[in-house]
């Protein structure tokens, strides 16, 4: 049986449709956020149900708005979680009305016969499929199309892909697509890359050489002939490492320092963990800290093995019940606010 993955959806008894996080589970419920909720004049809408936007972008302090809405309406989706000591949102299993997969939805995209929308999926998957050599079972679709509430005046391209290799394939077949310039795939304008820029500098504790930079190394963005649309790597099952409660993560406090990026090889998913050696942290003494995880899509796969970083954000301490306790820093954490951050030494006014 197929294993809970990140960008999945579950549907409640309510209606409600929540996008599962991660791979971190209970056995008993799947740990998710609050994505849409029914509600007439909802810019989206499937079966003459319309649906609106609980947030308009990822971002923890937009989820903690969803934990609002929770509290006062739907209290039965909030738990403390014993395992990551944080109150979050989770869908028990026997609330759940329908679990959508997104290889499933695109398997039926594929067999044909959608709107223009889902006609521009299959063309996007077929092409980077031949660009890649990842076959197109690989794929999935999520957000919007995979739930069916989709609007093709305005809604996103946004994929899955399965597995590293698969993942690491595709991400070469982009690069070199976006630098050849001979298919409809194309990166940021001028004005859209201004703009994007521009964004991230309000959002998060970015200069503007380091959001430049960022947008440089981010590859599973871009435009699909005049459509957005991003890719998103997915575990494999037997990718997924930790099983709900083989670790316990405690919040020691807030910090600030640099480290060196040891391995990248899981960065390319969320949460993006980063391995980490030579680190140094501004007040704290003692530590063994061994990784830098980001539940902050911003920061997936921008750092490079061996480049120095600096960071800011949460300490936990990490018990795994056999081996001696060490410690991690967590981007992404409710306590910080968006203010965290793992990013790579730019000097003021130049390159990396």
């Amino acid at each position: 049986m197929r294993r809970p993955k990140d960008r999945d959806y579950v549907e409640t008894v309510e209606g409600l449709l929540f996008c599962l996080i991660g791979y971190l589970h209970p056995p008993w419920g799947y740990t998710a956020y609050l994505k849409y909720v029914p509600r007439p004049g909802g810019k989206w809408s499937r079966g003459g149900v319309q649906y609106q936007r609980t947030l308009s972008y990822y971002h923890v302090t937009q989820v903690e708005e969803t934990f609002k809405i929770l509290r006062e309406h739907y209290p039965q989706y909030l738990f403390h979680c014993p395992i990551r000591n944080i109150t979050i949102s989770i869908v028990p299993r026997e609330r759940v009305r329908r679990y959508y997969i997104p290889e499933d939805r695109l398997q039926e995209i594929l067999r044909g016969g959608g709107d223009e929308l889902e006609e521009e999926v299959r063309c996007l998957v077929e092409l980077l499929s031949d660009l890649s050599g990842v076959p197109a079972r690989s794929f999935g679709v999520t957000g919007s199309i995979l739930l069916g509430t989709h609007n093709p005046r305005f809604s996103d391209i946004d994929l899955t892909i399965l597995g590293t290799a698969a993942s690491q394939r595709v991400k070469e077949a982009l690069i070199e697509a976006r630098r050849e310039g001979n298919t409809p795939i194309r990166g940021l304008t001028p004005g859209r890359a201004e703009k994007w820029i521009e964004e991230r500098m309000r959002r998060f504790p970015l200069r503007r050489e380091e959001a430049r930079l960022f947008l440089e190394r981010r590859w599973n963005y871009g435009y699909f002939g005049d459509r957005y649309f991003s890719i998103h790597p997915i575990r494999l099952d037997e990718e997924i490492r930790e099983e709900y409660g083989e670790r316990r993560y405690t919040p020691l406090g807030i910090a600030k320092g640099s480290c060196t990026i040891t391995s990248t090889r899981e960065a390319i998913f969320l949460p993006s963990i980063y391995r980490v050696g030579e680190v140094e942290t501004e007040g704290w003494k003692d530590l063994d800290i061994r990784e830098v995880v980001s539940y902050e899509g911003l920061y997936t796969d921008v750092l490079q093995e061996g480049e120095r970083a600096k960071f800011k954000g949460l300490i936990e301490r990490v018990e795994t019940g056999g081996g001696e306790p060490y410690q991690r820093v967590l981007i992404g954490s409710a306590r910080l606010k968006g203010r965290d951050y793992i990013k790579p030494l730019v000097p003021k006014g130049g390159g990396p």
